[in-house]
Formats: structure tokens, sequence, C-alpha cells
């Protein structure tokens, strides 16, 4: 069964559909696989097409910009289809495939072309007010973050790279588009000697990560950033300690990348795991 609606959104003039699907054969056992824990991986196709899914036993409702609707009951309807029983067992669906249904369908960078460059811009409410971009470069660089999982940020200082980036970031983790925020950069002085440094390993890189401290503090609090780092929800670590990780479901900044090797980017790009997005912030004309 399938039936079709649409009406347009005159807050911002978007078309927006609404499409309900009834997946057959109706079992309890396989509906559960599907969903996902808690409804898991409903959720991944929430976030990561940015609609919104109602359900009611084998029946959906899906709501959303139409590129993004069909592509979630295409997929919806193909992992249903992939539930059926082998051998007596019903096969469970991964949040992995969910990740990889939407990249095989292209829905993302087909749904990137359809929406204004302004209108996608990241609106942050922070203790100073709101983040938001204030040149079209700003607005592009956000825009770029949101619809990639790579996203190579160059330009002088000062040009909001590490700002906007860790803005993502935040706004990210509030909306639980992702569950942990991983900022790193290599650990190069920036023209002169420190020498030898006391303290543990935190204490040693803490100087090399100010920055991005600093970004933290301002936009959640110095409270809750500490909060956020004991339960490593937050993670600020130096590049070097990223050897062997695969980090899935993150928001991972690399700052300063002007000063990796060529064996350190791809030590880093191989990290990435799945429902994860990377942002790579570097000055080429400052390398240390």
């Amino acid at each position: 069964m399938f039936s079709f609606r649409r009406h347009t959104d005159k807050r911002n003039g978007l078309n927006i559909d609404t499409r309900e699907i009834t997946l057959e054969p109706a079992d309890n056992a396989r509906l559960l696989s599907l969903c996902g824990p808690f409804d898991d991986n409903i959720k991944q196709l929430e976030r990561r097409l940015g609609i919104e899914i109602n359900r009611r036993d084998n029946h959906f409702k899906l709501t959303g910009r139409p590129i993004c609707v069909t592509a979630a009951a295409d997929i919806l309807r193909s992992l249903y289809v992939d539930t059926a029983p082998m051998r007596g067992q019903i096969q469970d669906i991964e949040p992995e495939q969910i990740h990889l249904a939407i990249k095989e369908a292209r829905v993302l960078e087909q749904s990137a072309e359809s929406v204004p460059e302004y209108g996608k811009a990241v609106n942050i409410k922070t203790k100073r007010g709101v983040i938001k971009p204030r040149t079209p470069n700003q607005a592009q660089y956000i825009a770029n973050i949101l619809d990639h999982d790579i996203t190579f940020g160059v330009g002088p200082a000062g040009t909001g790279k590490t700002y906007l980036a860790v803005a993502a970031a935040v706004d990210a983790l509030e909306r639980q588009e992702i569950r942990r925020i991983l900022l790193t950069r290599p650990a190069v002085e920036a023209g002169e000697k420190l020498g030898f440094l006391p303290g543990d390993l935190s204490q040693k890189v803490d100087p090399y990560l100010r920055p991005l401290y600093d970004a933290l503090f301002e936009m959640l609090g110095f409270e809750k950033v500490e909060k956020l780092i004991e339960r490593n929800v937050i993670e600020v670590a130096p590049l070097a300690y990223m050897r062997g990780r695969t980090l899935n479901d993150a928001f991972i900044i690399l700052d300063e990348s002007q000063n990796t090797t060529i064996e350190q980017m791809k030590m880093f790009l191989t990290r990435i795991g799945f429902n994860s997005k990377a942002v790579i912030t570097g000055d080429v004309t400052q390398i240390d």
C-alpha cells in the first residue's frame, strides 16, 4: 500500500512531502529488526535525511523534502526485505547498513543542490548570543559540513575555520545526530621551543589545544564542558593518539592540519567510522 500527499512549507518555500507506506507481510519480529533497539535505525534515518518518521505497527508516515522522503521509503522497503528469515532466523539490520543504504542512494548530494546557500546556515544559541555565518564563504563552509562526511576548511587566521567547525559539532551533539565530539591537532610548537612541560598527558597537551577549549567554553559554558569531558562525550587529544582507533557516531575536528605529514593525514582519514563527520582546518601560510 502506498499513498502520497504534498504541501508547501510557506516559511521557506520548500516543498514538503508526506508519504505513507505499509510494509507487508506484517511481522513484529522483522519490524523490530528493521527499526533497531529503541528505534535507533529509524532515528538515524531521521537525522541523516532531515525527515520525520512516525510508525504504527507496519504503517510508516514519512514527512520531509521530496527527494529525502522518496529515498527513505525505498530504503525502508529494501531493508525490510533483507530482514526475511534465513534458516528460520530473522536477519538483523545494523546501523552500518542504514549508513551504506543512504550512501548508495546518494540522496544527500542530490538534496544539497536544491537548497539555497543561506538556507542551510547553522544558527546556534550560546551564552553570548547566536552564532551564524557572516560571509557567503562561511555560509558555504557550514553548508558543506552539513552535506558531506569530510570537509576541508583552508584559509588565513581569523576567518572562523575552527570556531564554526566547533559550532557545527556542538549543534550536531545538541540535536543528538552524534554521540561525541573529538578535537585533535598535531602537537607542534608555533615557532618557539616550550621545553619540558610538567604534569600528566592532559596537562602537557592542553597548551596546544587551548583554541579548541576556548570555543567550547564560549558555546557551552565551562561547567557543561567539564562534565562532557568527564563522560568522554567531548575528547581533546593530540593527533598521535588517534592511531588504531575507529570513531563511529562522532564529529571529529582536525585543527592546524597544515602541520601534519602525509602519513599522519592518511592515518587520520582512516579513523573515520560510520555516521561520523570530519572537518579538517588549516592555513598553508602558517606551517610551523
